[in-house]
């Protein structure tokens, strides 16, 4: 490739920001594969964790394990400081209220808690919820499932050949049959930023609630809920430099209020008798059993760190990287990019002619590239396009321009290789 025909920034828009030094954080990236220095190209799947997010799992382990909020020693009352702490990190992060935070194990169990806790008692016959064409299985699956036990259906609303919502026919489609819509705020496959605001303006107006998969937008996108106007906004805490393991579900107070907990067991409750349970108050109420303490260690440690970068300058680094990446694969011969919306995040969805996704993906493994290929949890989407499966570079903050330059260096031999 002529870097030269698309140079780097020398700097980003806020000199102040040391990209080198942070990318020193992630241990990580110094690794070598298949004895070729590392090119973490999925990020969208899972992020790398800053070695301040390593420690502060480690630190819990050999510090303060104890169960949280069930004893009224020292540790307990330390692991219980570091687990609602992160809840109140979180609140801060997304700009809510912290007794609006439920803690979860990601995005997926958060939706799967709206599905079964709110839609599923109030859908009956003849009923729709309203997704688009780009959901992840995530944000599918789960409506399908109440669904069929309700007699409900799903309604779809769709996207354009560049992969942007026709935001139009998602109005068109809010009718008075929609109990509840649901869109992803960034597309994990196309990179699509889809106009939420816009979106829960409309919902709002005709009474409908408004449910947001932030999984791929809480990690490079700074977030404020009142702001976005919606109902309910899940997202996962490993695609955000925290553990496996994490995430929130944040809903409006009146919602959870309403909820009935879709869990039962300890922790839960205020009073237990056999003839009757009182529940604790949202959002514990929701949060049954013993919860990843360490992961909630770990992922407020993130949340502090996302915050100490700036969620504004990660947003304009990523942007850099990929009008970078875009140039730079755009001039390979025979490679397509799925996903051309305008302002969309750093997520490129490829293929190249006669060459299937999983052979250019393990090929570039071995020139130690790792990048994604399959259908992404987004069965629906690869069937809009026609195609089983792409591949995906999926940028960060910590990637660098060189990283790019090896990335295309490296699909030429691999083509090579294929001819």
């Amino acid at each position: 490739m002529n870097t030269a025909a698309h140079p780097a920034p020398a700097a980003g828009k806020d000199s102040r920001i040391d990209w080198a030094r942070i990318r020193a954080d992630f241990p990580l990236l110094a690794r070598r594969v298949h004895g070729k220095p590392l090119v973490y190209l999925d990020s969208a799947n899972t992020s790398q964790k800053p070695a301040c997010v390593i420690e502060a799992v480690d630190r819990f382990y050999r510090e303060h394990n104890a169960n949280v909020s069930r004893a009224v020693h020292q540790l307990g009352s330390e692991s219980t400081a570091l687990y609602e702490g992160a809840r109140n990190k979180l609140a801060a992060f997304l700009g809510a209220h912290r007794n609006e935070i439920v803690l979860t194990s990601g995005t997926t169990q958060a939706i799967n808690l709206v599905a079964y806790s709110y839609a599923l008692p109030r859908l009956k016959a003849g009923d729709a919820i309203l997704v688009t064409t780009m959901e992840h299985h995530a944000n599918i699956v789960p409506w399908q499932l109440v669904c069929e036990r309700t007699g409900a259906h799903l309604k779809v609303a769709p996207i354009t050949e560049s992969g942007e919502l026709i935001v139009e026919q998602f109005v068109e489609a809010l009718g008075d049959d929609v109990r509840l819509a649901c869109v992803t705020h960034v597309s994990n496959v196309l990179g699509t930023v889809n106009p939420v605001k816009e979106l829960a303006r409309e919902c709002r107006r005709r009474g409908i609630p408004l449910l947001i998969d932030g999984s791929q937008a809480a990690p490079h996108l700074p977030l404020d809920i009142a702001a976005i106007g919606c109902d309910f906004y899940a997202i996962t805490g490993h695609k955000m430099c925290g553990p496996t393991g994490t995430g929130a579900l944040w809903a409006k107070r009146e919602h959870l209020e309403a909820m009935p907990p879709f869990l039962g067991g300890g922790e839960m409750i205020r009073e237990v008798k056999f003839s009757g349970t009182t529940f604790a108050d949202p959002p514990h109420k929701f949060e049954a059993g013993t919860p990843n303490i360490a992961g909630f260690a770990g992922l407020g440690a993130a949340v502090e760190y996302l915050q100490g970068i700036g969620m504004a300058g990660i947003a304009v680094r990523e942007r850099e990287l990929l009008e970078y990446a875009t140039h730079a694969l755009e001039g390979v011969p025979g490679l397509r990019i799925l996903g051309t919306a305008p302002g969309k995040a750093a997520v490129i969805s490829f293929l190249i002619d006669g060459v299937h996704a999983h052979d250019l993906a393990t090929l570039l493994d071995q020139e130690g590239i790792a990048l994604r290929s399959g259908h992404h949890c987004a069965h629906p989407l690869m069937q809009f396009y026609g195609v089983p499966a792409t591949c995906r570079a999926s940028l960060a903050f910590w990637n660098t321009f060189e990283e790019i330059d090896a990335l295309v260096a490296a699909i030429a031999r691999v083509r090579k290789l294929l001819a």
